[in-house]
């Protein structure tokens, strides 16, 4: 398998596979949100969308990244959310890096979205289909998080069906700039568990898919079938 790591920026094309990478932490929040019972993930364009949503849909969950703000319901933060009742629900997402790079390849056949808490499901996914070229978007810091590319190097491993330990990957993750500034209070919004819970290798038994549905990019876990 040919496996390609570009920033969002990089995206000079729209590539046929994406697997988008954000592991602190809009896409362990998002398998977070499954795991609590969220039905789909609707991941909007800017800040302003998701509050129209929110509006429009007043039983729809809205969270960000940062601290908390008027209007939205939840902040980016698996430490926060694993407390919440999602059953049933839609949940609104808009965060810095992970939504903007999902959104940057909708045109895309195939889009994942992914962390290190859905990494096995993820590379199962892409294997089971023989994919001969992925695109893994590293999302933060303009394609230079290196939680985000070492999670993309160890799925594209497992994707290619290649015995690998993980530990090595983990631990570039937790040295990162990104685990640095959540575990020293530098971002807001946060829990003191939310490096650790990023770190959580295949904790979810499910792959994420995201879709065009009605013009909106949705967020959908996809379970093993056999």
């Amino acid at each position: 398998m040919d496996a390609r790591y570009l920033g969002i920026a990089e995206l000079a094309e729209t590539p046929s596979v994406a697997v988008v990478i954000d592991v602190m932490r809009a896409f362990t929040v998002a398998a977070w949100a499954f795991a609590r019972g969220a039905e789909r993930i609707v991941l909007a364009d800017s800040l302003d969308e998701a509050l129209a949503l929110k509006a429009r849909h007043p039983d729809w969950v809205a969270l960000k990244d940062g601290p908390p703000a008027p209007g939205f319901d939840a902040v980016n933060s698996p430490g926060l959310l694993r407390s919440v009742d999602l059953g049933g629900r839609t949940v609104v997402q808009k965060t810095t890096a992970g939504t903007v790079g999902a959104l940057a390849v909708r045109e895309a056949s195939l889009v994942l979205c992914a962390g290190f808490v859905v990494a096995e499901e993820t590379a199962r996914y892409v294997r089971s289909r023989g994919y001969d070229r992925v695109t893994f978007v590293v999302t933060g810091e303009d394609g230079r998080a290196e939680e985000d590319l070492a999670c993309a190097q160890y799925i594209a491993r497992r994707a290619a069906g290649v015995a690998t330990d993980a530990a090595e990957f983990l631990h570039r993750a937790a040295s990162s700039r990104a685990a640095a500034e959540l575990a020293e209070g530098v971002r807001r919004g946060t829990h003191p568990d939310d490096v650790p819970l990023c770190l959580e290798l295949d904790r979810f038994p499910f792959a994420m898919v995201a879709s065009l549905e009605d013009s909106v990019m949705v967020l959908r876990p996809s379970k093993r079938t056999a």
